[in-house]
């Protein structure tokens, strides 16, 4: 208890930390701490998976008007964040559409010919690419003091921050938004929530589909849609989303 008494820390923080296990990576250290921690009612958790003592000062949400959004795509070489496929461009778009970052990146392995026929991205366009660890800064700089927005937030978030993890040895965190899981709750007759379909919906044209800076600018588009509904649902801060 006295090492969250200054303050959340997340999981891997704790289980490096306290229980002193330093090769522990970020989803065994959340299985652990998960099972050590949620059962006892001294401890909570925030809405970014922070751990906290239960009793803290209540958190303020910040209003919607005053969050800053950053709507991030990647295309990867699989789908397994935490088993070895790796991130081989990215994009970071600003809720009006301004590219805050973008690089495709060599993700030292193999691009399978499925993915390479889907995204465009072959093994000669990322041959002289920067790795992931020479853009993590400036990706970070990009990401800092905002919410981290994706389409389908879950599979994005977990590439990111393994990769960041694994280039910085920094954990990620903070308050992420899925434009998916806004698009289930908001628009409940629409037949599928893909970015495709969420996007012809509101009449957005993706240009360049299956690339990530394309995709990230759909995405922000229809964010900034589902902004709106959500508003006129009554959401007014951060935490109604």
């Amino acid at each position: 208890m006295s090492y969250l008494q200054h303050g959340p820390a997340g999981s891997l923080t704790i289980v490096r930390d306290v229980l002193g296990i330093a090769q522990a990576n970020r989803h065994t250290a959340d299985r652990i701490a998960a099972t050590l921690l949620a059962p006892d009612k001294r401890f909570s958790r925030t809405s970014d998976g922070r751990w906290i003592l239960a009793t803290p000062p209540p958190e303020t949400s910040p209003v919607l008007e005053q969050c800053r959004w950053a709507v991030v795509d990647v295309e990867t070489t699989g789908v397994r964040a935490f088993r070895g496929d790796r991130i081989m461009e990215i994009a970071v778009v600003a809720l009006d559409g301004t590219v805050l970052f973008h690089s495709l990146v060599n993700p030292g392995i193999p691009i399978p010919d499925f993915v390479a026929g889907l995204t465009g991205i072959d093994a000669r366009m990322v041959r002289n690419a920067p790795t992931f660890e020479a853009i993590a800064a400036q990706l970070l700089a990009s990401l800092e003091g905002c919410v981290f927005v994706a389409h389908n937030a879950r599979f994005d978030w977990a590439f990111v921050t393994t990769e960041i993890e694994r280039a910085t040895g920094l954990l990620l965190q903070g308050p992420r938004v899925c434009t998916v899981r806004l698009a289930r709750k908001l628009l409940p007759d629409l037949p599928r929530r893909n970015l495709d379909t969420v996007s012809y919906h509101f009449g957005i044209e993706i240009e360049g589909r299956h690339r990530a800076t394309g995709d990230a600018v759909a995405a922000a588009k229809c964010l900034g849609k589902l902004l709106k509904l959500a508003e006129h649902n009554g959401a007014r801060a951060l935490n109604d989303l």
